[in-house]
């Protein structure tokens, strides 16, 4: 090899060394706020963490004790709501992106369905509470399951609609030429071949809206005590975090934290759940 060959070579392994680096340094710098949160989370809320947390209603103000298992199966219903309200419609219009993407209305939809990903999830509550808590003169799970599936929709749609597009095209055609409809070509073929992924794409806008609390205050609100009726005011976990950690008592604050505690593992195994969903579809 000449000097300069050499020179060039060194250079290379030199730039190499200083980006692995650099990724090495990006990789810490986005891993330790997550660890950091998680860690304080615990080191706040291991203590109030119980089984009389996970059971109990919320005591009265000034007696300690109690938990939050209103909270958490507010929480449950709100999400399980939502993603029966968002997933379908998401995945339909994520599918309908997909099979006619270059269409005019095709484009509108994608740029709708970007513009409302971007939109601040306070604003979708506040048009909620216009639209149905004004109207409903309530709040209600069903108004904070609408507003979270309004912030899901436009992911799953997304998710889909890129997802769709990796099916081969020779499927479709193949469908087509046996005198297939397009409808029946897009449910039949396109969604149980791009299935998997979808699945975790639905998973990822589940995680994501699980911890949304600014739409909840203005739709669902809070109840200290059981939900009876899906048109009634719901305790959640997160508008809980936001009152009790507002409140003076140090025995709301631990337990803000248990639940904050809660809500971040809830939100991890849904990405976890999600991320092995899509290492499984890689594989297969």
């Amino acid at each position: 090899m000449t000097p300069d060959l050499d020179a060039a070579y060194a250079g290379r392994k030199l730039a190499s060394r200083a980006a692995t680096i650099l990724c090495g340094v990006a990789v810490v710098i986005a891993v330790v706020p997550v660890l950091a949160v998680l860690l304080y989370a615990l080191q706040r809320g291991a203590s109030a963490l119980s089984l009389s947390f996970l059971t109990e209603l919320p005591r009265p103000v000034g007696e300690r004790g109690g938990g939050m298992a209103n909270a958490i199966l507010g929480t449950i219903e709100l999400v399980g709501l939502a993603s029966l309200m968002g997933v379908p419609v998401g995945i339909a219009a994520g599918l309908f992106l997909s099979e006619y993407r270059t269409t005019p209305v095709a484009r509108v939809v994608r740029f709708c369905a970007d513009v409302l990903a971007g939109v601040p999830s306070i604003l979708i509550g506040v048009v909620v509470y216009a639209v149905l808590v004004v109207r409903m003169k309530h709040f209600s799970t069903i108004a904070g399951a609408g507003a979270l599936a309004i912030l899901m929709l436009p992911l799953v749609a997304r998710t889909t609609d890129e997802l769709a597009r990796t099916v081969p095209d020779s499927l479709r055609e193949a469908a087509l030429a046996l005198g297939a409809p397009r409808w029946r070509i897009a449910i039949h073929v396109v969604l149980r071949t791009a299935a998997p992924g979808i699945r975790a794409g639905c998973m990822l806008a589940i995680a994501r809206v699980s911890g949304e609390t600014a739409p909840l205050l203005f739709t669902a609100f809070n109840n200290r005590f059981w939900n009876e009726s899906l048109f009634e005011p719901t305790s959640s976990l997160q508008v809980q975090i936001f009152t009790y950690a507002m409140s003076p008592y140090d025995d709301w604050h631990a337990q803000a934290w248990a639940a904050a505690l809660v809500l971040i593992v809830l939100v991890i195994v849904l990405n976890l759940a999600a991320r092995r969903v899509l290492r499984a579809t890689r594989h297969a």
